[in-house]
């Protein structure tokens, strides 16, 4: 019987030497993980309200869901973020955006907001030039694109017709 013990013991620290031999082996083989690459830094924005510039709707559309009559619009960035990004966007390249007529706020919409680093990633069509604008009626006529270059960013609203 002493022998049994004396063998299930050789075995026992035997087993726990190789276990602790084995994970120090896979601990030193094992490398960190790999560094992620970094994600597009924040668009480089006012904190505050900009003069994005002015734009000409050809059309009636509505802005957060509210009807914004054809006319020329001052578009004014607000300090406010948007309180839900879309997927894949940081809660800082979402905020308001003010449609402004005669010194009066008559609309509001969210805008997004594309550092210049990442335009080529999302434009397809020409840009706007630099402190330009851009109106467009996309494809199918359900949406006006409005798109502003201002400061080495890009600003995009989408207002349902």
């Amino acid at each position: 019987m002493t022998k049994h013990l004396v063998i299930i013991g050789a075995l026992t620290m035997a087993l726990g030497a190789g276990t602790a031999s084995a994970q120090q082996a896979a601990d030193a083989g094992h490398a960190a993980p790999k560094a992620q690459p970094n994600t597009a830094p924040d668009p480089t924005i006012a904190a505050g309200e900009l003069a994005l510039g002015s734009i000409s709707l050809g059309k009636a559309v509505k802005a957060d869901g509210k009807p914004l009559p054809a006319g020329t619009y001052q578009v004014r960035l607000t300090g406010e973020q948007a309180s839900s990004a879309a997927p894949g966007q940081t809660k800082a390249s979402e905020r308001w955006v003010e449609f402004v007529r005669g010194g009066k706020v008559v609309g509001r919409e969210v805008v997004t907001i594309v550092p210049q680093a990442e335009a080529a990633l999302v434009q397809k069509d020409t840009p706007p030039a630099r402190n330009g604008a851009k109106v467009e009626t996309l494809k199918g006529g359900d949406y006006v694109r409005v798109w502003i270059n201002r400061g080495g960013n890009y600003y995009l609203i989408h207002l349902p017709v």
